[in-house]
């Protein structure tokens, strides 16, 4: 690995992408390598509080259309 790859910095689709795979349990080895090199702690922390705000968000709506579609 050169100097030039351990310096660069992960764009904010990168680190969605890794948390968003990350939820499913799916990453590729290689994947996961050049993740752990490239993004830093506080980029997956706060992707992945985003990422879990929008799932539960998401399922909430989900129960309410559900729950007035049968009421």
């Amino acid at each position: 690995m050169s100097i030039a790859q351990a310096s660069k910095k992960a764009s904010p689709l990168q680190v969605v992408r890794a948390v968003f795979w990350s939820f499913l349990g799916i990453r590729k080895r290689r994947d996961y390598e050049v993740d752990s090199v490239e993004l830093k702690p506080h980029q997956v922390i706060a992707a992945g509080l985003v990422g879990a705000l929008v799932f539960v968000a998401g399922l909430i709506l989900l129960v309410r259309f559900v729950i007035g579609r049968l009421a």
